[in-house]
Parts: C-alpha cells; sequence; structure tokens
C-alpha cells in the first residue's frame, strides 16, 4: 500500500475529499481561459493508458470472471492444478487486478486532477474522476470494501470504505461529474484523447446515467430503496441524455493497438478455451452466437455426445493432467486477433437490467418482456448474429448436459431447464432466470458484472466446479456452492495490517473467499 501511496501525488499538492467537493460547489461551471488555450497533452496523454487498464487479462479475468461464470476453462494445470479456478486462491493472481486499478487508474487520476484543478481546467478533473469510479466499481465486486475516500492518505493506517458508504460515494460523484458535464456539453478539447466517444460529453452523460443504473440494481437486494432511488434518478434523467439503448451508444475500449487480452490467452499462450458452460447453454439453444465466439472443433471423436454441434468446451475447476488433453477442444473465433476494442457496456446489457427493473416494479416506460426481446436482439445485433426473431420464439429447447471425453470426472447434468421464449405466466423467479441467462450469454468477455449477478441472484444456474480445492484457510466452497469474493491482497495484509482488519469488519465476516459481499446478501430474490 505504501507504493502505491507514494506513486500517488507531489507532497503538498494532495486535495482531499472535502476540498474537492468545495471547489465543484463554488465554481462547477468555470474553464479558465488558460486552461483552453492549451493542447491538454499533459493532462489528456494518460487517458489511454487508464481506460485501457479499467478492463484485464489472464489472472485478472481469464483465470478469474471468466472462469467463475463458466465462460471460459482453462486446459493448462496451473500450480499443479490447484487454483483460483479450483477455489484455491493463489496471492499472485489475486492482487493483480488491485494493483491494475490502483497504479494504472487511480494514481495518475488523482495527478490529473491536481493538475488540472491548479490550472482550473475543471472538465478534465472531472473526466479523471470518472475513471476512478469506473475502476472502483469493476474491483469491488471483487474484493468488497475498498479505499476510496482515504485514498491518497499517508496515514500508517488507511481505512478502507464500506461497501454501503463506497456505494453511496460513487452515487455522489456521479451527481458531482454528471452537473459538471452538463454545464459543458460543448467542451471540445476531450476529443484528442478519447477513443470511445470522440470528445461527445453527451454520450459521456449517458455513460454515467448508464453506469447509475447498473450499480443500483447491483445493491437492489442489499438496498432496495437506495436501489429504486437510483435506478428511477438513471432511468428519468432530467436532462433527457438517457440511457445507451442503442448500439451506436455503446461504451467500447480502444486496445490502442494491442491484442484483445482473450485472443493472446488462446492463441499464443494456449492457456484458455471455450467453457463447458457455453457449451451446455449455447449448443443446447442452437445460439447463433455460437460461431460468433468459439471455432468448431477438428476431432469428432470430442464431441460424440452431440455429434451434429462440433464444440466442446472445459469445465471450470476441472481435474487436469495434461495440457494436451484439451488443447484440440473449441478455440474462441478467429475473429478476436482482429479485435480494436472490447467492449465495457452494451445496450443488450441496458436492456437486461431495464427487464429487471421491470420485473421489479420499478417506474420504467416498458414491460419486462419488451425490454428482454430487446435486449436479446440488441445482443444478436451487437455480436452480427441472425435470427434473433426466429431464437425469441423458441420455447423448448434447453440446455445440455456436459461430457469431457478427456476425464469423466468432469462430466456433469445440466442444472438448468429454462428455455429462450419468455413466458408471462412464469414466477418471478423464472422470469429472472430467463432474463440472467441470456445476460449472461451476451456479456462474453465481459464477465465482471455477471459475475456479480451470478451471486446476487443464482442465476443463471451455472454447474458446480468438478475439483474443489477451497480450504480452512481461506474459506471452505461447499460441494454445491460458489466462490463469493477474492480475498485482500498480500501486500495489502502486509502494509497496511490495521486497514484490512478494519474492512474485514465492514466486510461483515472473515476474510474468505466464502463471505458474501453486502450487494449478494442471502435471502430471496423477491
Amino acid at each position: 500500500m505504501k507504493k502505491i501511496i507514494s506513486f500517488i501525488i507531489l507532497a503538498g499538492l494532495m486535495i482531499g475529499c472535502t476540498e474537492r467537493f468545495d471547489i465543484v460547489n463554488t465554481n462547477p461551471y468555470r474553464i479558465s481561459d488558460e486552461a483552453l488555450e492549451q493542447d491538454n497533452n499533459h493532462l489528456g496523454a494518460a487517458f489511454a493508458t487508464m481506460l485501457s487498464r479499467l478492463t484485464g487479462d489472464q489472472t485478472m479475468e481469464n483465470l478469474a470472471t471468466d472462469d467463475f461464470v463458466r465462460h471460459m476453462g482453462t486446459p493448462t494445470a496451473f500450480e499443479n492444478n490447484r487454483n483460483n479456478t479450483t477455489y484455491y486462491p493463489v496471492d499472485g493472481w489475486n492482487s493483480a487486478f488491485w494493483n491494475r486499478i490502483y497504479n494504472d487508474v487511480m494514481s495518475p487520476a488523482q495527478q490529473i486532477k491536481t493538475n488540472a484543478l491548479a490550472e482550473d481546467n475543471i472538465m478534465f478533473a472531472t473526466w479523471a474522476d470518472l475513471m476512478q469510479v469506473l475502476g472502483l466499481s469493476r474491483l469491488t465486486v471483487y474484493h468488497g470494501p475498498l479505499i476510496y475516500s482515504n485514498y491518497g492518505s499517508k496515514a500508517s493506517t488507511i481505512l478502507y470504505d464500506s461497501e454501503e458508504e463506497l456505494y453511496k460515494l460513487l452515487f455522489a460523484k456521479l451527481d458531482e461529474i454528471q452537473k459538471i458535464f452538463e454545464a459543458n456539453k460543448t467542451y471540445p478539447y476531450m476529443k484528442k484523447f478519447d477513443a470511445s466517444y470522440g470528445g461527445d460529453v453527451t454520450k459521456w452523460i449517458r455513460l454515467i446515467n448508464t453506469m447509475r443504473l447498473r450499480l443500483a440494481m447491483r445493491i437492489v437486494k442489499a438496498d432496495p430503496v437506495m436501489a429504486k432511488e437510483q435506478g428511477e434518478k438513471a432511468i428519468n434523467d432530467a436532462t433527457k441524455a438517457g440511457l445507451i439503448l442503442a448500439n451506436r451508444d455503446n461504451f467500447i475500449l480502444s486496445l490502442y493497438g494491442a491484442v484483445m487480452p482473450m485472443s493472446q490467452i488462446c492463441f499464443s499462450w494456449n492457456d484458455t478455451r471455450m467453457g463447458a458452460g457455453m457449451e451446455e447453454f449455447l449448443l443446447g439453444y442452437n445460439d447463433p452466437r455460437l460461431s460468433k465466439y468459439f471455432q468448431p472443433v477438428k476431432d469428432d471423436n470430442l464431441y460424440a455426445d452431440h455429434p451434429n454441434q462440433p464444440y466442446k468446451g472445459i469445465a471450470s475447476g476441472s481435474y487436469i493432467v495434461r495440457k494436451t488433453d484439451r488443447e484440440p477442444y473449441s478455440l474462441v473465433s478467429e475473429a478476436w486477433k482482429s479485435a480494436t476494442g472490447r467492449r465495457f457496456f452494451t445496450a443488450a446489457e441496458t436492456n437486461f437490467i431495464l427487464a429487471e427493473a421491470a420485473l421489479r416494479g420499478w417506474n420504467v416506460p416498458k414491460t419486462a418482456q419488451e425490454y428482454y426481446e430487446e435486449a436479446v436482439r440488441q445482443s444478436f445485433a451487437d455480436w452480427e448474429a441472425d435470427g434473433a426473431d426466429v431464437y425469441l420464439a423458441d420455447d423448448t429447447s434447453k440446455p445440455i448436459d456436459y461430457v469431457d471425453p478427456s476425464d469423466a470426472r468432469n462430466n456433469y447434468k445440466t442444472r438448468s431447464t429454462i428455455t429462450i421464449k419468455w413466458d408471462e405466466a412464469a414466477t418471478d423467479e423464472e422470469k429472472l432466470e430467463r432474463i440472467m441467462t441470456q445476460k449472461w450469454i451476451d456479456s462474453f468477455t465481459n464477465a465482471n458484472e455477471i459475475w456479480s449477478d451470478h451471486r446476487r441472484t443464482g442465476y443463471p444456474k451455472l454447474h458446480y466446479v468438478p475439483k474443489n480445492d477451497s480450504n480452512a484457510t481461506w474459506g471452505i466452497i461447499p460441494a454445491d456452492g460458489f466462490l463469493l469474493r477474492m480475498p485482500f491482497v498480500l501486500a495489502e495484509r502486509d502494509n497496511n495490517p490495521n486497514g484490512v482488519t478494519d474492512a474485514t469488519q465492514k466486510l461483515g465476516g472473515e476474510n474468505l473467499i466464502s463471505t458474501r459481499l453486502w450487494i449478494h446478501p442471502d435471502k430471496p430474490n423477491f
């Protein structure tokens, strides 16, 4: 932690949270003449790094969230086949995303805010604020409590914000950011550094509204009153910037010439393959998006259990003896080799959230069925797949069982019987399962949010890991359970032990993978 703090800011220039609000409230509209005359390279150059670091790579996502939600599976027996995928947390892996968000997003954003405010450049300072919100909003679903209000402190003990307080702070910060962006909609100087929206401030406001909606739905079981209030605030945005409801407004993060991590991990490192969960659902549904995600296999012995569908996935948490056994399983699509960006927020996700909002009785313009069907259509369009209307009319196709031709210990029976077509006569639980199952399919390469959704709702009904290495040291996950969080990182436990002790108390349970986050209480969905 001391390394992180020392990286943050020059002594004497740190502006605390209270001072920041004073500046904004005193002069929220002002952009100085000096700021307008500059090219802003000294402020804007770091945004490419921050934006590209909002997502992760192999240990941060592929061997974590991608695997936890059964999108992907690994053919490699990392750490002697005992690792995050088998519910045995690896410290070096678990620190990776924490370090990325704090070192590559929080720290440069803090420096930009200091420098920009010194020049009265409120827009760049506010844009940096948003980078911090986006980064922490993803990291908190890994660990729970985080350091936000005390970020930048040089005290020997740095206290974390509880999840409840963190979400309040994030909502308040979104209020502040939105106010300033609305006052400067024609501000032209972000364009040079904005590979996502080309400097269009209105589109950034649309993202702010949609982020508010995402965070609101996250807390719906923990604090349904605040969730509804914040969700409807986003839906009924007085400025009418609206939400991300069309694919043209999707928030896509540029790869800035780099290789898509999924492609690198699959083709260069040979460490990832299609997940058995994807085989289970996409083959069962005859889903046209399947070929957009993955490649068919060449060996027909691999798919003898469904001989007309030449795909084979790897079960998350598999027993693995030799990497070569599963290298012939389904690779990701060749199209990922030429990808130039990756999804962070899409119109499909927005519509799925709105479908759940309608199901929960929030004040929304359409029905749950209308949002659900629109979400699927937007997903098909986004993934350039045909046949959405035929797909939505399918009321018979169901997920299939999984057979691992390399090791029968990994075989399992599907837990889900959910179909695709909307059934208005179904129970709310069945409707929620249908929404979440399709949301899960759409969220490929962006598993962060659906991992949170799965822990919150229990849907979709994913398979349990065949090889469960959880233990008393880091938390025991029952055979019919799922990993619930990542432990606080080793550097924090070593360098900020009292802060971690306080954070653990705020977590509401021990610092274990079996402790539920505040946003995922063990209570009914309805």
